[in-house]
């Protein structure tokens, strides 16, 4: 299985890339695994997805925020349930890589 990975540009991101670690092209018919890293003063601009997420942060610190301007911390060991359609984005407050899996269902 080759992990295909790269920077993320869209939604206003900054110093963040992605790691796909399980996709349908990988046999994984129902969900796909990511791996994002969040580089320190980066990150994912608000934007939102028809499908839902679940996040498990394996290290760092940042926030999640949504289009309200509402912004929650987050740490390692935190887990998160992104809604579908939720609008959602997350920065990196902190001073080392802010690093989370993120599954999200194949639609």
């Amino acid at each position: 299985m080759s992990i295909e990975s790269g920077n993320i540009t869209i939604y206003n991101s900054t110093g963040t890339s992605i790691q796909w670690l399980w996709a349908k092209k990988d046999g994984a018919p129902n969900f796909a695994l990511r791996r994002f890293v969040i580089e320190p003063g980066g990150q994912i601009g608000v934007h939102d997805h028809n499908e839902e997420h679940e996040i498990f942060i394996l290290a760092g610190n940042g926030s999640i925020a949504n289009d309200s301007g509402d912004k929650y911390n987050i740490k390692a060991n935190d887990t998160i349930f992104v809604p579908p359609n939720e609008p959602h984005g997350y920065v990196n407050t902190g001073n080392c890589d802010l690093v989370f899996l993120c599954i999200i269902p194949l639609m």
